[in-house]
């Protein structure tokens, strides 16, 4: 099981689920309409690194950040 957290404005509650890798992660995501955009634009973060590959296998207890872009300076 792994849990997901989006971080921002991004105005949804922490997941649970499970899932092999991020690629199963986008899918299960892109099944909640209110995600859509922000799949297109957010960076991801496994264990609070950002990932750089969708087939990364994830373990029991690995935390997925979802990050939107910031402006700011």
């Amino acid at each position: 099981m792994i849990e997901i957290e989006f971080l921002g404005p991004i105005k949804m509650n922490n997941l649970k689920l499970e899932a092999a890798n991020l690629s199963e992660v986008k899918e299960k995501l892109g099944e909640y309409a209110q995600l859509g955009e922000w799949l297109k634009i957010c960076a991801v973060a496994v264990n609070d690194e950002i990932a750089s590959s969708l087939e990364a296998p994830l373990k029991d207890g690995d935390k997925i950040s979802i990050l939107p872009p910031v402006c700011g300076g």
